[in-house]
């Protein structure tokens, strides 16, 4: 199957989704690392995350004389490093975790009771990711640094992406 799932998403938009399958995401992603995620379960979110899509990502961001941000270079971080905390943010509403190199076993748990996905973003594509990036729309927590903050992404067919992790529990990783 290859599909264009818009976020915020719905359940019944991911249900369908086997792992193998090839995706792009329209709308907004929202990049968040160890330690976004660490002050999400610690303090909340900034905004809402039902229906998100979550980006483990350090995207290198640069500032104009306007004061716009300018996306660089964005490619997928490793995944596992948010094993700790992934299970408690998706309980917080994100329906999308896009990543590298897959999860544990209790984000597979996760993902299946939260009927949730996991989306595995190819190493190596930063160039490719970034041409899909329409617009910086927003910055949380800069304070935790450019590459921990939350950036929000507009993006259009942002991708290709595999669905590493299905909601019915089926893992490209066992």
């Amino acid at each position: 199957m290859m599909m264009d799932i818009k976020v915020p998403v719905k359940n019944q938009d991911l249900t369908k989704l086997k792992i193998g399958d090839i995706v792009t995401v329209s709308g907004t992603i929202v990049t968040a690392r160890d330690q976004a995620h660490k002050k999400i379960i610690e303090q909340g979110a900034p905004f809402s995350l039902d229906g998100v899509a979550l980006f483990h990502a350090g995207p290198i961001i640069q500032k104009d004389d306007e004061g716009n941000y300018n996306i660089v270079a964005i490619g997928p971080t490793t995944s596992m490093r948010m094993n700790p905390y992934q299970a408690d943010v998706l309980d917080k509403g994100v329906k999308i975790v896009i990543g590298k190199g897959g999860m544990d076993d209790s984000v597979k748990k996760a993902l299946k009771r939260d009927k949730s996905v996991y989306l595995v973003a190819t190493g190596g594509c930063a160039a490719l990711y970034v041409d899909k990036v329409k617009e910086v729309s927003n910055v949380d927590w800069l304070d935790l640094g450019m590459p921990e903050a939350l950036w929000e992404l507009s993006v259009e067919k942002f991708g290709p992406l595999v669905v590493g992790m299905d909601s019915n529990g089926n893992s490209l990783y066992d």
